[in-house]
């Protein structure tokens, strides 16, 4: 299944719903809020602009002396010069993150019931407007090529700035040949892409903390950061290759190859370490490749697990001054990685189970009442029975309306994993039938990680909805159709007024996905507020088939016995803001007290100088910092929701699944009386996008049309076409397309 993006909405991820729910924010008066948030949002770009200069000017000469003087200023203190660097480049990212917990806490749920309810002109947006379509990075918004330009802008920068400084120490050197010379520009270029790639790698565990409060600030959320995490991967692998094959020219040119490999400095960086630490980046990267990835996901995910080595010899390599230029991204990963293993440790009731004809089925999970998930949510599933360390991301196919104490996700079986999975709903389905006593191992028992995904639910944001889905695509568009058909029943805030689902499957038996909706609560559903119109292309069927009625009804569905589990987890990095802002910032004091006591106690008194020794200390605190001070309010939130739980009981859950399944029975007839006349199935074509785009264009008016696509990348990029076609020829009261990729391939 799939997810993703935009970045034009603006209600909070696990958005609140009555007095419980407002404990997670701050009541302030209004005038107050609004001076807060723009002073806390005026400093953090503040921060984060002389952050991002600061890339950009250290290698020059000017920057390189600059960084001397400070690093001189700073040396006699208590933390030394790793303290130093460690706050000139990892202090930034820790400020931002530590001034957007209260910017999250003010920022109020009636703030953005009220922008719901908001009707804004018409306008382009640069994170939902297609520029490339075409090319190796896939459909690129404006915001996006701004970045790329940016890093690539930097690296160039960055390479001409260190060659004109080693041209400028060159003439110190007087004694040395026009040979040596060389040897030497080239040693100085590989020390030179080390440090550039370096400074990339201080990005790169950045957009994969899956629930990080910077994730939150910036409405990023995982399933699209994944992306620029692949996009620095290769950039980084590009500048460590030349980092490497640079050094082995020179040792090459000195005849010494095989005693530098070896090499294990004290008072420099290890090289030995350092051609381990590149040998488990290549094997990473490899395994990353879209073509091994795609047909060996099991060997992508299992050797992506040798991140942890990486950055144990990145440490040994590079010693700990050095190190700490990164940290600040590799620490928030850690603290994303240890909450996300508090989560998954615990076992979660899978409620019921239902098959399809086309091989996908459903699961429906319990959740406690007070975990907040969207639409555009999605969860990170493992199940014991078929493999006790694969984790899979899908779509959450239900509306937070839907009830508070279940989510449900489709998964439909296209690998190894997922076809297991759809054999064992099938075995516990037989037995249900038989009427027979569904044995312990027949049991399915789930772990989950999640919910992660927009803080925003940005399909609430627009008046006009195009909802294009490929094939199992669908699962999280019946989330948003039944999102916004419960909103607008109840008189919830929600900005859709017309939605127009286009949908290509391959075969008729596709269809009975909508099942899981329980269509019939869509098929009849026009009034004055809201019009849902679907479109379905069934694209290698010339014909309807004779048994079509059927396919409407799922195969098989049984409701599970909880044996051992419970409800999912609230230890999430997008939950409770005010649990998430103690457990980062009591980590992060953790980490500096953690430092001091260090230096006081152990490496000052006994002259600790080796760098690779002092490297693997440094990540050693950090592990410290967050299983000691974070895991003191881990084991505190856990008591929380302990207490929060025991007020719910588990049966309520049970019951509000039978109720839905009983109504879903009933009113399975009169959808299929009303299915012909309510939406069009065509057969033996696929979707014209130029004729769907243009009907639109010309009669939804001058309006935000928010395109939401889930599918293959074939279909992203022959939508993204045609919504930069319209754009750029559409006239004065023509639609605005905005462009949001909702699939991620991990």
């Amino acid at each position: 299944m799939a997810v993703n993006e935009s970045h034009s909405a603006q209600e909070p991820l696990l958005h609140s719903n009555g007095a419980h729910d407002n404990k997670n924010n701050v009541k302030i008066p209004g005038f107050f809020v609004s001076l807060a948030k723009w002073v806390l949002k005026f400093t953090m770009w503040v921060v984060f602009v002389a952050w991002v200069a600061l890339f950009f000017l250290v290698p020059t000469d000017f920057g390189s002396a600059l960084y001397e003087d400070w690093v001189d200023a700073t040396t006699g203190t208590l933390f030394g010069e790793t303290g130093s660097v460690l706050l000139l480049y990892s202090g930034p990212i820790a400020i931002i993150v530590l001034l957007a917990v209260p910017y999250l806490l003010i920022s109020g749920v009636e703030q953005h019931e009220q922008l719901l309810q908001e009707k804004r002109p018409p306008r382009f947006r640069l994170w939902t407007f297609p520029v490339l379509v075409d090319g190796p990075f896939g459909v690129v918004s404006a915001a996006e090529l701004i970045g790329i330009i940016l890093f690539v802008v930097f690296v160039l920068w960055a390479v001409y700035s260190y060659t004109v400084v080693n041209f400028e120490i060159l003439p110190s050197y007087g004694d040395l040949t026009l040979k040596e010379k060389r040897v030497f520009m080239l040693q100085m270029s590989a020390y030179s892409f080390g440090l550039i790639a370096l400074s990339c790698l201080a990005f790169l565990f950045l957009p994969i903390t899956r629930g990080s409060i910077l994730l939150r600030l910036i409405d990023i959320p995982f399933e699209h950061a994944a992306r620029y995490h692949v996009w620095l991967g290769n950039l980084i692998m590009f500048l460590i290759t030349l980092h490497g094959l640079f050094y082995m020219i020179v040792w090459a040119i000195r005849g010494i190859i095989p005693s530098e490999i070896i090499e294990w400095k004290s008072d420099g960086g290890a090289n030995f370490a350092g051609v381990i630490c590149y040998a488990f980046f290549l094997v990473i990267w490899v395994t990353s490749l879209p073509p091994v990835r795609k047909r060996y996901f099991e060997l992508f995910f299992y050797t992506h697990q040798l991140y942890i080595l990486f950055v144990i010899f990145l440490a040994l390599h590079i010693g700990d001054t050095n190190f700490s230029k990164a940290a600040g991204g590799i620490f928030l990963f850690m603290l994303d990685r240890f909450l996300r293993f508090c989560q998954s440790r615990k076992t979660v009731n899978v409620i019921s189970t239902t098959s399809f004809p086309c091989g996908t089925v459903k699961l429906v999970l319990s959740k406690p009442g007070n975990l907040r998930y969207n639409a555009l949510s999605f969860i990170f599933l493992r199940v014991r029975e078929l493999s006790w360390l694969q984790w899979h991301p899908f779509s959450v196919s239900s509306s937070p309306l839907d009830g508070k104490n279940h989510l449900s996700v489709l998964i439909k079986a296209v690998g190894d994993w997922t076809t297991k999975l759809s054999g064992k709903v099938s075995d516990i389905a037989e037995e249900s039938q038989l009427e027979l006593p569904v044995q312990p191992h027949s049991q399915i028992m789930a772990s989950v990680e999640g919910p992660y995904g927009h803080e925003s639910p940005y399909h609430l944001m627009y008046e006009k909805l195009i909802l294009v889905a490929g094939g199992s695509g669908i699962s999280p568009f019946l989330a948003i159709l039944s999102d916004i058909i419960h909103r607008s029943k109840e008189k919830k805030p929600c900005l859709p007024r017309h939605v127009l689902l286009v949908w290509a499957v391959k075969g008729s038996n596709e269809l009975s996905i909508f099942s899981a909706i329980g269509i019939e609560s869509i098929c009849p559903f026009s009034t004055d507020e809201l019009n849902i119109e679907i479109q379905t292309y069934v694209t290698q069927e010339s014909e309807p088939s004779l048994e079509e009625g059927k396919l409407y009804k799922p195969t098989s569905s049984s409701a599970l016995s909880f044996a051992k589990g419970g409800s999912m987890s609230v230890l999430v990095g997008t939950g409770n803001k005010i649990w998430v802002g103690s457990y980062v910032i009591l980590s992060t004091i953790g980490f500096v007290i953690s430092l001091g006591l260090l230096d006081i106690c152990y490496i000052n008194p006994f002259s600790i100088t080796y760098w690779w020794y002092k490297g693997l200390l440094f990540v050693a605190c950090m592990v410290v910092s967050i299983f000691i001070f974070g895991g003191l309010v881990v084991g505190l939130w856990c008591l929380w929701e302990k207490r929060t739980s025991a007020r719910e009981e588990v049966q309520e859950d049970r019951e509000k699944i039978d109720v839905m399944q009983r109504n879903a029975e009933t009113d399975k007839d009169l959808c299929q009386e009303t299915l012909a006349s309510s939406y069009s199935v065509r057969y033996g074509c696929r979707p014209d996008f130029r004729e769907i785009f243009g009907s639109v264009s010309d009669g939804w008016g001058h309006v935000d049309v928010g395109v939401i696509v889930c599918g293959p990348p074939t279909l992203q990029k022959s939508v993204a076409k045609e919504c930069r076609l319209q754009n750029l020829k559409r006239k004065k009261n023509d639609p605005i397309f905005h462009f949001n990729s909702h699939s991620f391939d991990l």
